[in-house]
């Protein structure tokens, strides 16, 4: 496991709906394993691959707030109107001219490595962040073999063969539809 600058900082998006104890415990593994200085959850309006949120932008921002009140390192952050896009290069972006942070890693779910290569300007986000890839059951075979696996060559990756967290937002949202 190869640690990161003390400078570098994770970006770690999504709609967080709602965020969750996996979510967390995601932030604390990279952090203590990376030795990284700050987490960032970036919350988007709304994942590009659903058709709508469960819990409003309020809501989660507030909940992901409250999740992580305690982990000082975790931060959380809204920022697609403020540069108008939900992208991550333009996060990433974002964090190099805005914020002078040019030690960036992104993470992501092994899952969400297999289709990376559709993401917009997806070759220029393995450039200029180190990739870092957790498990995710039923998804970590395929991903090692996806297309951005292949362009990198194995560089730029660090995957954390995590123990497997059991919770999701969706099963979380199921759940809370059984309770009516």
């Amino acid at each position: 496991m190869s640690t990161l600058s003390e400078k570098t900082i994770g970006i770690y998006g999504g709609s967080f709906d709602p965020p969750h104890k996996g979510h967390v415990e995601i932030s604390k593994i990279s952090l203590k394993k990376l030795k990284l200085k700050n987490i960032y959850w970036i919350i988007t309006k709304k994942n590009p691959f659903k058709k709508k949120t469960f819990f409003s932008l309020k809501e989660r921002i507030l909940k992901s707030k409250k999740t992580t009140k305690k982990y000082k390192k975790i931060k959380i952050l809204y920022l697609e109107d403020k540069i108008k896009s939900s992208r991550t290069i333009n996060v990433i972006n974002y964090f190099r001219k805005i914020k002078k942070q040019k030690n960036l890693c992104l993470i992501l779910g092994s899952d969400n490595l297999i289709n990376f290569h559709k993401w917009t300007k997806w070759k220029k986000i393995v450039k200029l962040t180190k990739l870092v890839v957790f498990s995710r059951k039923g998804y970590d075979k395929k991903s090692k073999e996806s297309i951005v696996v292949k362009y990198l060559n194995k560089k730029n990756i660090i995957y954390i063969n995590n123990k497997l967290i059991n919770v999701s937002s969706s099963s979380i949202k199921k759940d809370y539809f059984k309770k009516f």
